[in-house]
Formats: structure tokens, sequence, C-alpha cells
């Protein structure tokens, strides 16, 4: 992992669709060398996957970024259990004011909150903090 493979990783941040020949000329590389950074940085499991970024509301969707309050003994089982959950989008372990934030999207406000009430009865879990998106703004 160089500072080429980052440049690499910010540029399929802002845009997953990206041409490989645009990071190219950016670069200044053979689009050849971006695919194969790419592919490696795909087998290294650095870069996960790509995501298409939505405008919830006009999407019907409904979004929360929940922290989580987890005993340390628990942590781990609770972040298996929450990849399990097909709403959970992405899952962070986290310093600060809670242990682990999860991004949660659902079909309805029901079965956003439904989803909160599960992840509330999981064992070692102490508080369900969700935040509820209002607004993409960037």
């Amino acid at each position: 992992m160089d500072e080429k493979d980052r440049e690499i990783l910010l540029n399929l941040l802002r845009n997953a669709r990206i041409p490989k020949t645009k990071i190219a000329e950016k670069l200044d590389v053979t689009e050849t060398a971006i695919r194969k950074r790419i592919e490696k940085l795909e087998e290294q499991r650095i870069l996960l996957g790509y995501r298409a970024i939505l405008d919830f509301k006009k999407a019907g969707l409904f979004v929360s970024f929940t922290g989580l309050d987890v005993e340390p003994e628990h942590i781990w089982k609770t972040m298996n259990a929450l990849k399990e959950i097909e709403e959970v989008f992405a899952l962070y372990l986290t310093s600060g004011d809670h242990t682990i934030l999860a991004e949660i999207i659902a079909d309805s406000f029901e079965k956003l909150n439904e989803v909160h009430d599960r992840i509330s009865k999981f064992n070692g879990v102490k508080r369900v903090c969700p935040s509820i998106v209002l607004e993409v703004v960037k």
C-alpha cells in the first residue's frame, strides 16, 4: 500500500464509477497499472466493494446512524450479529461516545424502528442511540 494506492482509493471514494483511464491520467500511469493496483487492493480486501450514493428522501428510504454502547466482552459477538442484519449497511468500531456506529437503511420508518428494537435486545448492548438522517447534504 503506497501513496498511489491511496490516491486510487480516494478517487474511487469520490466516484466509484470513475473510468480507470481518468485515474491513470491523474496519477500519470497507465490504465493497466491502475487496473492491476485495483485488483490487488480487492484481493487484499482493502477495497471491499462499490456503493451507490442515494438521495434517500427521494428514494423513499429511511436512514439512521446508530451509536451502540456495548459491554467490552460482547463487542465482537454484537458486530457479528449486526453483520447478519440486512438493513445494516456499514459498521464501525469507534472511540468516543459509542462503542459501535451502524449505518442502517430501511424502506419504512417502522422497519427502522424494528431494527433498532431488535438490536436493543442483543446481549451486552447497554444503549442504542439512533440519529435519523433528515437530509443528505453531500
